[in-house]
């Protein structure tokens, strides 16, 4: 007899359909076999389990469309530097104190923060290749992008030879749950060439592609005029540097990049022109509110996105640029930057943010016919969070009390992945009890590297 869990819950948030007062989900070996009221379903005691969560929303696992593992244990130490010298201190930091230990244990940690808040698939971009493994040992779903970058045209053919052979080692520990994927960096890391390569090699072997893209108006001067900080960066390595094409998303047009339909990071320095090139091409979007707010970059014009018919989804990005691993907080963003940028406070409802950040994700990362929303048949990646909070009360809508009153203070009481519990009861299943010890000393190494730092 194959193991059930029954969950029921005040609420029941599916995305697909209306919220269920009084709602439960049955899962049956790692998927769901009922999603409905509870009165309509019960189990014997010996054909599994009931576990009531009580006052909560029971919901799909929230799918981070955009994060950086590796980074998380550099929160906070980049704070206040204009992009260059962001890109540039974290550069130095990642090459000359970062191992694969340390790697891994940001990443470790990262995954637990995710856990904690509901995530329970990321799409994480990589140079290391150590979240990979991080998201293995932990169960959760995801994609690694393993990172290429190469802005002079005559480091194409070794990028994309290192990179094919970093895909084969990597293919070879892929699981149901975890798959590799490959991420050109940027416009202003990789050459015309290698943007052309990389997506060829997407397409010769059926990888999920990556890029960040339009984040920056530095990045749109860099394309479209050949000047400004990045391209001062270039020349002063003797890499010769020239307009490109109109717009950032038009470069991936042209180099037949955006027609390997890949997620594409921000998009914030995108007009309609450029909006419909990615719908035409069938590509991608990741929208991260907090970190495009805190780098100043500007808000992504989320609403027409939409209404080009984009799948989108919703990223943290690193804990280096937005210093939590929220997708509730994101959530919340979106919708406040919506009703800035369109003008009205029902551009984006908290119904609608919580779709973006679990059926958006899911097809925006290609996964939707498994994960994103609480549908028979579906895989059973689960959320539950509570709604007993003194600030979410009088209660009148779970959705809205979880964007607009729980963001940022509640945890997850209930994660499960393919039905596997990763949290019960508030807490992290599996436990690292010296995490925290290998975390502080590596803060007092990144204190002494600073003191002593002339970057």
């Amino acid at each position: 007899m194959s193991v059930r869990t029954l969950y029921t819950a005040d609420w029941v948030l599916p995305i697909s359909s209306a919220p269920i007062r009084h709602g439960a989900v049955l899962v049956e070996e790692g998927r769901i076999a009922f999603v409905g009221a509870a009165r309509a379903v019960t189990l014997e005691s010996s054909a599994g389990r009931t576990v009531a969560l009580g006052n909560a929303v029971l919901m799909p696992g929230l799918v981070n469309a955009h994060s950086h593992l590796e980074l998380t244990l550099l929160r906070g130490f980049l704070e206040g530097l204009d992009f260059r010298d962001w890109l540039r201190t974290l550069t130095t930091v990642r090459r000359d104190l970062m191992s694969e230990s340390v790697l891994l244990d940001a990443s470790r940690a990262g995954i637990r923060e995710a856990l904690r808040n509901g995530i329970t698939c990321l799409a994480d971009t990589t140079d290391s290749g150590a979240p990979l493994t991080a998201m293995r040992e932990y169960g959760v779903r995801g994609v690694g992008y393993l990172e290429v970058f190469g802005p002079d045209p005559v480091q194409c053919a070794g990028a994309i030879a290192q990179l094919a052979a970093r895909v084969r080692e990597a293919r070879a520990h892929d699981t149901a749950l975890v798959r590799v994927g490959i991420s050109p960096h940027a416009p202003y890391t990789v050459s015309r060439d290698l943007f052309a390569a990389t997506a060829a090699l997407s397409r010769s072997e059926s990888l999920p592609m990556a890029v960040h893209v339009a984040e920056s108006a530095a990045e749109m001067l860099f394309v479209r005029d050949g000047s400004g900080p990045f391209a001062d960066r270039l020349r002063a390595r003797e890499i010769a540097v020239a307009p490109q094409a109109e717009s950032p998303i038009a470069l991936l047009e042209a180099t037949g990049l955006l027609a390997a339909r890949p997620l594409l990071i921000h998009v914030i320095q995108a007009d309609d022109r450029d909006l419909a090139r990615i719908a035409d091409a069938g590509a991608t979007i990741v929208h991260c509110p907090i970190s495009n707010a805190k780098l100043g970059h500007g808000i992504a014009p989320l609403d027409r996105m939409l209404a080009h018919g984009i799948r989108t989804g919703l990223g943290t990005d690193s804990v280096a640029s937005n210093d939590r691993m929220d997708l509730l907080g994101e959530a919340r963003q979106a919708t406040l930057f919506a009703s800035l940028r369109v003008g009205t406070p029902d551009a984006l409802s908290a119904h609608e943010a919580l779709a973006l950040a679990t059926r958006g994700g899911a097809e925006a990362l290609g996964l939707a016919a498994r994960v994103g929303t609480l549908e028979t048949g579906k895989d059973a990646d689960l959320a539950a969070f509570p709604l007993d909070h003194d600030d979410a009360q009088p209660l009148f809508d779970p959705a809205v009390a979880l964007v607009h009153a729980l963001a940022g203070k509640v945890e997850a009481i209930l994660v499960t992945v393919e039905g596997r519990e990763l949290v019960r009861n508030g807490a992290l299943v599996q436990r690292d009890e010296t995490l925290p010890l290998r975390v502080s000393a590596w803060r007092d190494r990144l204190q002494q590297w600073r003191q002593a730092s002339t970057v």
